[in-house]
């Protein structure tokens, strides 16, 4: 009996199931890492070796941008690839350990190379400084990369009716890595962000270890061999297509700027945190666990909005949410209207998703789905790219002005949730296609 014909299973047996844990553990493996070295520590180790006075914050701003812009540049340039190999092999597990493996070892790296004296400069950084920013790129760069293999993955778990049961079993395990993964900090002496590295890669490995021994792989149907280059040739094919699917086509454009705005508030949040509104990496703890909670209960509460008034309406609701957050924390002086935008910051991110990912599911003919979420995805990965890049350039060139500089390129970011919802307003509501 496949997949398709088992009969639907429910409750905790669900997701107690070896396979479905084991795989959901892995979520909350790489979540830890996303929180610590991605959200917090990375951007506070940067600020304590760069910074020391406003235009220096601006300039360790500028690296964190520049980093996860290349690493995202380097996912778009190579997951185009990883679908041939899912598709020609059916080898998801295989291809998350090695990935995975690499991230962890970056990430170890980190911390080595943070902890190393090392005489000289090299493009005008310490040279263990590169080195660690290196580290991160790669072990950015891997830890993306395996998560398309295990979003792949969850296909070959369970049920239609199971899977969206198993997908949100995995996102609150994922939300949970967030809490477990920040307990480090009570370990990380002031001043010593860097301290956090190595127990960070510890426990990414350790509760990816499940995944790696307990999940098999569904073979993969015999089919013929593909040219190693096929995956960027289907995104040019399905990107022609689109053409004849304009509603959908101004979603993926409204998508790619909304998803500008969230990619790079969630890579410069800790640093303007803490350069420009006064936080303490303590107080900044604190504000991003207030934020993650306010996530879950967000992506939760615009389930439900989204089933009643309709997809559109859902992510044009997260669209004025986003915006209202980012215009408060570009104008923030003091700590508590900070605390108001991390709320409504966590809320957006925690919703997004779940409002965008059902409109595209109204959105697009069932033959063709597959195709369309592929091109969303990829929408997704390059608008990564530009934020940050843009954020940036902002602050590099503005340094001079200090946390202005910050304040400028955090309303970039407004600017571009504002073009991504007025796209939204053009796009008709899926009832109403033609």
């Amino acid at each position: 009996m496949n997949q398709t014909e088992r009969m639907p299973r429910s409750g905790m047996k669900l997701f107690f199931m070896l396979p479905i844990l084991s795989w959901a553990l892995y979520d909350f493996a790489n979540t830890i890492f996303s929180s610590n070295i991605n959200t917090v520590f990375f951007p506070f180790y940067l600020d304590a070796q760069i910074g020391g006075s406003a235009e220096m914050e601006q300039v360790a701003s500028t690296f964190i941008s520049y980093a996860n812009a290349f690493a995202s540049f380097l996912l778009v340039v190579f997951s185009p690839l990883y679908g041939v190999w899912i598709d020609r092999t059916g080898q998801k597990k295989k291809y998350i350990v090695w990935l995975a493996s690499l991230s962890i070892i970056g990430t170890f790296l980190m911390g080595i190379f943070a902890a190393t004296d090392m005489a000289g400069e090299w493009f005008n950084l310490p040279i263990n400084l590169f080195f660690v920013v290196i580290a991160f790129v790669a072990a950015k760069f891997f830890f993306n990369s395996s998560l398309v293999f295990y979003d792949t993955m969850l296909s070959d778990l369970g049920t239609k009716e199971e899977i969206p049961l198993i997908s949100g079993f995995g996102v609150a395990v994922g939300y949970l890595g967030t809490i477990v993964g920040l307990s480090v900090y009570l370990f990380v002496q002031e001043g010593s962000p860097e301290q956090a590295f190595i127990p960070t890669a510890v426990m990414y490995l350790l509760f990816s270890l499940p995944l790696f021994f307990f999940m098999k792989d569904t073979p993969a149907k015999k089919r013929e061999k593909e040219h190693f280059l096929t995956g960027y040739k289907e995104i040019y094919a399905t990107f022609k297509e689109m053409k004849s699917y304009k509603n959908t086509f101004t979603f993926m454009l409204s998508y790619f700027f909304l998803n500008d705005a969230i990619a790079t508030t969630i890579a410069i949040m800790a640093i303007y945190a803490t350069a420009v509104v006064g936080f303490t990496s303590g107080q900044f703890i604190i504000l991003y666990l207030g934020s993650t909670i306010f996530a879950v209960i967000g992506s939760f509460i615009f389930g439900y909005i989204t089933k009643k008034t309709g997809a559109k309406t859902g992510v044009m609701l997260v669209s004025i949410i986003l915006i209202t957050a980012l215009t408060i924390a570009a104008l923030a002086t003091e700590q508590w209207m900070f605390w108001i935008a991390g709320a409504l910051i966590g809320i957006a991110l925690g919703s997004m998703w779940v409002t965008s990912r059902t409109l595209i599911i109204d959105l697009t003919p069932y033959e063709k789905r597959g195709q369309f979420f592929g091109l969303f995805a990829f929408s997704g990965k390059v608008s990564s790219i530009i934020g940050p890049a843009i954020y940036g350039t902002i602050t590099l060139n503005l340094r001079e002005y200090g946390e202005l500089a910050s304040r400028i390129a955090l309303s970039s970011l407004i600017v571009m949730a504002v073009i991504g919802m007025i796209l939204l307003i053009k796009v008709k509501q899926p009832d109403a296609q033609t």
